[in-house]
Parts: structure tokens; C-alpha cells; sequence
């Protein structure tokens, strides 16, 4: 990916950081481009190894410079960029070499409420619907077709991309990024059975997004039933992720990719949940707490820690003897309780 203007390896050290003598056998000066792969890269970009792993590749690449820590440097007879954590200097890096689309305006096509008070600095594109006494802040991009409901509110620098949706009474922080496709604030699966079969219980409650979240694609949050959903500071959602109503994710937390969480479940702070983590409603999950890919989690967890449920895949066959197992374990430790008891 090329850079819209060339950085000097002095000034790419300075924004991510690093000491200009953590420059080791490279040349201040040097023009830089872009950011790419050990396998891809050419001279006039900038690369990174995380580990010993990837000696023989960052050996074989043609990269201008390599982000590496101290200890890899000295295996590396070529020009580093020395620091302690190479992968948080990459995250860093990245921002420099983005390629965000410049604002346009606002296009003629987009459909505003005269009510809705829109910042300055904003771009919203073709066919945008935004909706009464809506609130967009400074510096806000809106993409192509996206619908924004009524009494909602982006704060400053937040962008949404084509095709968003947001419900009525959502609400975003600064800083955040919500990727196409999303859709917020849909009501909660909430439905009272009768002898006339389910009756609607309607959402009443909104959404509340904190400052610095990222949605990935297509994944939902709905409103809660009387109280607002709440996603807090700083929380990133892979795509295709489904968070109930009244649910609340803690600070910093992340959700990997089919992530499920059903109605009124509370997840703490700094907390992972891996791809197709299923939490069932009701349940809180403390500070800290770390799930593996696939684990369904039914009751509350109150230690910090790394979880996981689940039985390991195995060949075909011996997985379906043992899963027949599974269902005479209770038997089998009854019958072990019995031995137990008569020695």
C-alpha cells in the first residue's frame, strides 16, 4: 500500500515512539512509502518480525527497514527500527499509512431533518437519510446509503461506512468506527407467550456506544427493553457478532468474530471472547476473563482467568465413540460413588 506523501525513517520513528538512536544500521533520512509484509516489501517500505520465527524471512526480505526488538537486531545483519514491542509499533504505524477517503461534503442526494444539527467538517455521502433532531459532531463521515433514525448522535470524528443502520435513540462517542452493514439499535428478542401465542414486547430502551468502539461488518446491537443497551470506552467487535438487548460490555473489550451474547449478560472489562464464544443471558462475566473460539459459557464466571468448553475435534470415528461415552459418564460415576462408599 503506498503512502500519500513519503515519511523519513526519523519522523516514522517519532510517531510511534521510539528513540531516534533505536535506528540501527539505517539511515535517518531514508524515504519511506508504505508499510508491508516481510514477503512483499521493497526497499522503500518499512516492515516488522515479531519473533524468532520469522528470522529467515525478515533475512530474505527486500523491506527498506525491519521494527524488530533488541534481542532480534542482533540477528539481523541489515537496518532495524528497534523497539520493545514490534507488533504495538506496527498497530501504530498502521494509522500513518491509511488510506481514508477525504471528505466530499455533504451530497445533494442525502436526505437530512431540518431539526438534525449537523457539525463541521462533515462528509456524508449519496443517499444518506438522517432523522430528526439527530445530532452529527465535527469532523463526522457518513457513508453511502447509510440510515440514521431519530434522536441519535455521532460524536466528533466518528465514521460510519456505507450502508449502516442505526435505530432511533443510539448513540455514539468520539473516535469510533462502525464498518458496513452494521445495524444498531433493532429491537430485542423479547416476546411474552400467551394462549394466543408470542405477544410483542416492545423495546423501549436505546443504545449506548462509548468513545474509541469499532463494529465490524454486519453484526447488531440491539435496544434494550426499558434500559439502553451499553457498549463502553474503547470496546472492539469483529464482524458478524450479535449482542442482545441490555446487555453491557466493560472497557476494552473484545468480541471475535460470531460472537453471540443473549439478553441482560454483563461482560467486564478487558476481557476476550474468541470466534463463535456463546454467552446465555443473565450471567456476568468479571474483569479479565479470557474464553476460547467456540466455548459456550452458561453460568457467571467471577475470576479472572482463561475458560473454555467444549470437547477437542478428533478423526471421525473415535470422536463418535467418544461422544457416545460422554452420555453414560453420570451412570459410570454413580456406579463409581457405589464402590467408593462400600470400600
Amino acid at each position: 500500500m503506498q503512502a500519500e506523501r513519503a515519511y523519513r525513517l526519523v519522523e516514522i520513528a517519532e510517531h510511534i515512539g521510539a528513540r531516534p538512536d533505536s535506528l540501527r544500521l539505517a539511515d535517518p533520512a531514508l524515504q519511506i512509502l508504505g508499510l508491508a509484509s516481510l514477503a512483499q516489501a521493497e526497499s522503500a517500505h518499512i516492515s516488522f518480525v515479531t519473533d524468532g520465527r520469522h528470522l529467515e524471512a525478515a533475512r530474505a526480505s527486500r523491506a527498506g527497514v525491519l521494527i524488530c526488538t533488541p534481542e532480534l537486531a542482533e540477528q539481523l545483519d541489515r537496518a532495524c527500527l528497534v523497539v520493545a514491542e514490534p507488533y504495538l509499533a506496527y498497530a501504530r504505524l498502521s494509522r500513518l499509512f491509511a488510506l481514508e477517503l477525504p471528505p466530499t461534503g455533504i451530497d445533494s442526494s442525502a436526505r437530512i431533518h431540518p431539526s438534525a444539527r449537523i457539525g463541521e467538517g462533515v462528509s456524508i455521502g449519496p443517499n444518506v437519510v438522517i432523522g430528526e433532531a439527530t445530532r452529527i459532531g465535527n469532523q463526522c463521515a457518513v457513508g453511502a446509503g447509510t440510515v440514521i433514525g431519530r434522536h441519535c448522535q455521532l460524536g466528533e470524528r466518528s465514521r460510519l461506512h456505507a450502508n449502516v443502520t442505526l435505530y432511533d435513540h443510539v448513540s455514539l462517542g468520539v473516535d469510533c468506527l462502525v464498518h458496513s452493514g452494521a445495524v444498531i439499535g433493532a429491537d430485542g428478542f423479547g416476546f411474552a407467550p400467551s394462549s394466543e401465542g408470542w405477544i410483542k414486547i416492545h423495546q423501549l430502551g436505546g443504545v449506548r456506544i462509548g468513545n474509541q468502539v469499532e463494529i465490524g461488518a454486519n453484526s447488531c446491537i440491539d435496544r434494550g427493553a426499558l434500559d439502553p443497551t451499553v457498549i463502553e470506552d474503547g470496546v472492539k467487535i469483529d464482524d458478524l457478532v450479535m449482542i442482545a438487548h441490555n446487555v453491557r460490555i466493560g472497557r476494552h473489550s473484545a468480541l471475535a468474530g460470531q460472537v453471540g451474547i443473549a439478553g441482560s449478560t454483563e461482560v467486564g472489562a478487558n476481557c476476550t471472547l474468541a470466534g463463535n464464544v456463546g454467552l446465555v443471558g443473565h450471567i456476568r462475566l468479571a474483569d479479565n476473563v479470557h474464553v476460547t473460539g467456540k466455548s459456550m459459557i452458561t453460568s457467571s464466571i467471577s475470576e479472572p482467568g482463561s475458560y473454555s468448553a467444549g470437547t477437542p475435534y478428533s478423526e471421525t470415528r473415535k470422536w463418535r465413540k467418544n461422544a457416545a461415552r460422554f452420555n453414560q459418564l453420570d451412570r459410570l460415576f454413580q456406579r463409581l460413588q457405589k464402590l467408593e462408599k462400600n470400600q
